[in-house]
């Protein structure tokens, strides 16, 4: 009986699991097939901003900080690669590589400076330090201001895979979204994940117990930071330009918007929400109503029914139903 009991406790985590390689395998699936029947240009900019947004929930729904300055290194890292490739000749992967390298010292010049303080003064202080970059990019000479990088080539990757083609950019966009995805997927499964979701719940208790908090929200700022240039990097390899609207703090506002919308500390849930926003925007851009009516309207439903976001509430919903199935199956071997 004992045995069977253990058996029937385990059948939730098999089940999860298994949910967890179907879900892997249809998204997989989904992403090979997606542009034989949706725009590809599209799908890559989704795939941009749900890397964008999956970055920036490492540090709002795993670390809890509220972080206005991410547009710094999405935008800038955008910049600096735009540069790079139509100035210097770099390759897609240099130009790539030499954005990320922004962003991760971007982040931590940034990070050192707002991690001395928490919550409302945290956001301000990125918000601040943001709308600095902001303005330095205003005034610097190579960003042409207003009119921004534009016709960014398109360099072959490794020399022989052609990103001119918008299919094979496409599938490279999808493998460099895998990577970063599977880079996140890292982070927060593993001991330092399990510190930040602790210094998240009680900071105080987890400094008491002699980790160095700071050091730790530092270091996941700084992994935010860069995943979020290597968003914006691509990003110019999508839409071949770099403006001023990708440093704005609209930017850091909206893929926050997003992180809420498909749900704070889930996964899966910054991409989805990236997802939702942006099919709003490209598929109500032509109706006479403002497309920030539909993006509150969907904001608003979301808060009223989906208190944490669509994939938070779809996982406590299963969670809850394994958790019911375990129990019932208890009672009938008792």
């Amino acid at each position: 009986m004992t045995a069977m009991l253990a058996k029937t406790s385990t059948c939730p985590l098999h089940r999860r699991m298994y949910a967890k390689l179907a879900l892997m395998a249809a998204g997989l699936a989904l992403l090979a097939a997606a542009p034989m029947f949706l725009y590809p240009v599209f799908l890559m900019k989704l795939l941009c901003f749900g890397l964008f947004a999956a970055a920036l929930n490492l540090v709002l729904g795993y670390g809890g900080m509220v972080a206005f300055g991410h547009a710094t290194f999405f935008g800038g890292a955008a910049y600096v690669t735009a540069h790079a490739i139509k100035e210097w000749g770099f390759g897609a992967g240099s130009g790539l590589m030499i954005g990320v390298a922004f962003a991760l010292v971007a982040g931590f010049l940034m990070g050192i400076i707002a991690i001395r303080r928490q919550g409302f003064y945290f956001a301000m202080t990125t918000l601040a330090l943001s709308q600095m970059a902001y303005f330095a990019f205003f005034q610097a000479p190579f960003t042409n201001a207003e009119d921004g990088i534009q016709r960014v080539p398109r360099p072959n990757f490794l020399g022989f895979v052609p990103l001119a083609d918008n299919l094979a950019l496409y599938y490279f966009v999808v493998a460099v979204f895998l990577i970063g995805m599977a880079v996140i997927w890292r982070v927060i499964h593993s001991p330092f994940g399990a510190s930040m979701t602790a210094i998240r719940e009680n900071e105080t208790r987890t400094l008491s117990l002699g980790y160095r908090v700071n050091r730790y929200k530092l270091t996941v700022f700084v992994i935010s930071a860069g995943l979020s240039g290597l968003a914006g990097s691509l990003k110019v390899l999508v839409f071949q330009i770099a403006t001023l609207t990708d440093v704005a703090w609209q930017m850091s506002g909206e893929v926050i918007l997003m992180t809420l919308l498909g749900g704070v500390g889930t996964f899966l849930g910054p991409v989805i929400g990236a997802a939702l926003v942006l099919t709003i925007q490209n598929y109500m851009a032509s109706t006479s109503v403002p497309v920030t009516i539909f993006i509150g309207a969907a904001f608003i439903i979301c808060v009223m029914l989906f208190r944490k976001g669509i994939v938070g509430e779809i996982d406590a919903f299963m969670r809850r139903e394994w958790a019911a199935d375990s129990i019932r199956k208890k009672v009938e071997l008792q």
